[in-house]
């Protein structure tokens, strides 16, 4: 879990080469969980605000709770012409929950960094009878050959980073999520919605994409450097310096189940 920290101290970075989330999840995210304007949403982990600011755009009244004072900075500054849009900085597993729930909870790409202990619980508690929880998760890999493929992944293991390029995920793969969410007992309906797009960069715009991920930000400077040389002259001789990123978005919205406060 103490690499959930490090995002902070490539903030601006993960600013610029984050991509934003398809519009289509929004939309969907509105049709399943009942939202309309004026809704009251809680963001966990909301980073420098990819997800804030749609949902703001949208007319929902959402507070934002971020784990890095950095990332939250930006966050305010892309959401600063929103009245209905607040930061905060805050662990959520911290936090206070205000006395007034809230008729969605969302996470994008950060729930699987909130402690599993009680993640789903307080998010539950949040939440108003009949509230959603909603879950964007992303899994991302670039578009190669599996030779090619198989050659990332041994950068990434010469210079010790964690991270590892699998196959492709199935069509009929569920969310992470979703076992665990049914399993809680605190939510009467599970949805789940799935997008596939790609995104390209240029050698030099993808090295700074893969500075935004935990376990090359983990690494100590000459690793990340090794890394990045080793990356960069593949994508430059294989792929004449272009390089597509295979992203799969999975949007899992569950309805609290309507019978009683579970504590809060």
């Amino acid at each position: 879990m103490r690499r959930r920290r490090t995002f902070d101290a490539a903030a601006e970075r993960y600013d610029r080469a984050r991509p934003e989330y398809p519009v289509q999840i929004f939309e969907d995210l509105a049709i399943l969980a009942g939202l309309q304007a004026r809704s009251r949403i809680l963001e966990i982990g909301c980073g420098t605000g990819q997800a804030t600011v749609p949902l703001a755009e949208r007319g929902y009244e959402v507070l934002a709770v971020e784990l890095g004072a950095e990332l939250a900075a930006i966050g305010r500054r892309r959401a600063a012409g929103h009245s209905n849009a607040e930061v905060v900085v805050g662990a959520f597993e911290d936090w206070p929950l205000p006395r007034e729930p809230f008729d969605a909870v969302l996470s994008a790409d950060a729930f699987h960094w909130i402690d599993p202990e009680i993640r789903v619980t307080k998010a539950a508690q949040a939440l108003r009878p009949g509230g959603s929880l909603a879950i964007i998760e992303n899994r991302h890999r670039p578009v190669a050959s599996d030779q090619l493929l198989a050659e990332f992944s041994r950068c990434h293991e010469r210079w010790g980073s964690e991270a590892r390029l699998g196959a492709k995920l199935p069509a009929d793969e569920p969310p992470e999520n979703l076992a665990e969410v049914e399993q809680s007992g605190l939510f009467d309906r599970v949805t789940s919605r799935r997008y596939e797009w790609d995104h390209e960069y240029a050698t030099a715009d993808y090295l700074e994409l893969l500075l935004t991920f935990s376990d090359v930000l983990a690494l100590e400077p000459a690793q990340r450097e090794g890394l990045l040389g080793c990356i960069g002259e593949l994508i430059d001789r294989e792929l004449q310096g272009r390089i597509a990123e295979h992203n799969i978005n999975q949007l899992l919205v569950a309805r609290k189940a309507a019978r009683g406060s579970l504590g809060a």
